[in-house]
């Protein structure tokens, strides 16, 4: 038994990078100094299974794939709910980031990061399928390439909101949008040849597999995606319709624990309606361009588009508990920072707003924190160091675990880096040992203290650039 646990170290490190593909066809390694009965009834020999599962359930999980290997029961342990489940009660779970990024052939992987050990692992491919009542209306002989592929530019969207037809046709398939609920990733919508997809497929970590699940009430791209009160909900998007894409003002909330969706009442867009002419209400079109779960509500910034021009109208608020919209106050809605063509990159951290605002410099950037007592929004971080990529449709993505702030960036080498937010006073010493939490981050920002940006992980992807990330607590 001493030489199987001892497959547990948190040092154990096989590969720099473990290929965790789901066709079975990886073979048993054979460990000479491990003995270990096949046909043993027992999780490990004279031990009951229940105390075994104790055992295990405290080991890293990035030991987990290796472990599996020991044998078919082993396997099947360490994909069970069951495991993870006393992983929860022990309260030993483990956040996890995952990211998405696009090849230059618009092909895309699903990557998974675990903070601790530094291990990068790759997911299965995403199924190459789409709802067979969905994929008769789209074009003859197309596809929803891995079900999704955000490849489309925002600027093609847009023009094809004016009329211009042919543009769609053109498209690569993509559009979809990412959530996270329940301990999964969630892959919502997109496009099917020129048509807007209902389709949502869920990777489960724990079995390490994709499933389809319930199709969303409306065929939506480029939709905003939340979790509130461990629930999913989705907002606005395009859909097509009369040769063209038309703006969503709809929104919908699905429920894990019954795996259906419900209807949530429209976004009114109030300060849409408040465009002088009639010729410029026709022109401009309202979109949610973000959405984020905060105070036990979803704020969802908003701004109206016309083909070059964006211009930020505020924004509005979910409450679930009166299942209504208010207006989002003024001061939140109007500072609240925006990157390309109006997209809004915000996370909560430790309960704190962040959001991130590009410079005028394109090497550079501020994390900017919203005060709800004063209404307004605060730079606490004067400079985010991300590289110049101009022509990248996301050069960077914004996250939060184990309580920081994470940017995600390309470095000078191209690679693929995490980068962490840490708050030093004037000689250069960490504030808190080596954990500094968003709190103190917000609160320790005057100019006794500089913000060093410290490179967790990195790791070279090629050409791939990046498409959007989530964090998941398992």
């Amino acid at each position: 038994m001493g030489g199987v646990l001892s497959l547990a170290s948190p040092k154990c490190r096989t590969s720099e990078y473990n290929e965790v593909l789901n066709n079975g066809s990886c073979k048993r390694q054979k460990t000479s100094s491990i003995f270990y009965d096949e046909e043993s009834p027992r999780l490990i020999p004279f031990l009951p299974d229940e105390l075994s599962i104790q055992i295990l359930a405290r080991i890293p999980r990035c030991c987990y794939f290796n472990l599996s290997l020991v044998s078919r029961k082993w396997k099947e342990t360490f994909e069970s709910a069951e495991l993870f489940k006393v992983r929860k009660d022990f309260g030993s779970t483990e956040e996890w980031l995952y990211v998405l990024i696009k090849d230059r052939a618009d092909k895309l992987s699903w990557h998974a990061l675990d903070p601790l050990s530094r291990n990068w692992q790759r997911l299965p491919p995403m199924p190459n399928v789409v709802c067979a009542d969905e994929s008769k209306r789209g074009l003859s002989g197309f596809w929803l390439w891995n079900v999704v592929g955000p490849g489309i530019k925002i600027a093609e969207v847009i023009r094809s909101w004016l009329g211009q037809k042919d543009t769609l046709d053109q498209m690569p398939f993509g559009g979809c949008s990412i959530g996270a609920v329940d301990g999964c990733l969630y892959v919502l919508g997109g496009f099917s040849g020129a048509t807007t997809v209902r389709c949502v497929w869920r990777f489960d970590p724990i079995s390490n597999k994709w499933s389809k699940m319930a199709s969303m009430s409306t065929g939506r791209a480029y939709c905003k995606t939340s979790i509130l009160n461990n629930k999913l909900y989705v907002v606005g998007g395009v859909s097509q319709g009369q040769g063209r894409l038309t703006p969503l003002q709809s929104a919908e909330v699905f429920d894990p624990c019954t795996g259906t969706w419900s209807d949530v009442p429209s976004m009114p867009f109030s300060r849409a309606q408040l465009v002088p002419t009639a010729y410029l209400s026709d022109m401009l079109k309202p979109i949610a361009t973000g959405m984020t779960s905060y105070m036990g509500r979803l704020f969802v910034p908003q701004s109206l588009y016309s083909w070059p021009f964006i211009v930020d109208v505020g924004g509005e608020i979910y409450d679930p508990e009166t299942n209504s919209w208010a207006e989002m106050p003024t001061g939140m809605g109007e500072g609240w920072p925006a990157r390309q063509a109006g997209t809004k990159l915000s996370v909560v951290v430790d309960g704190e707003l962040y959001a991130f605002d590009p410079s005028a410099s394109a090497d550079s950037g501020k994390i900017k924190v919203y005060d709800h007592k004063e209404d307004t929004w605060k730079v606490v971080i004067e400079k985010v160091p991300v590289a110049d990529f101009t022509e990248s449709e996301s050069p960077y993505l914004l996250t939060g675990f184990h309580g920081k702030i994470h940017v995600l960036t390309k470095d000078a080498n191209q690679n693929i880096a995490v980068m962490q937010a840490d708050v030093q006073d004037v000689l250069g010493s960490p504030l808190n040992s080596t954990s500094v939490s968003a709190q103190s981050l917000h609160e320790h920002s005057d100019s006794s203290e500089t913000v060093v940006w410290k490179v967790i992980a990195s790791k070279d992807f090629g050409s791939a650039e990046l498409v959007s990330c989530q964090v998941l607590d398992i």
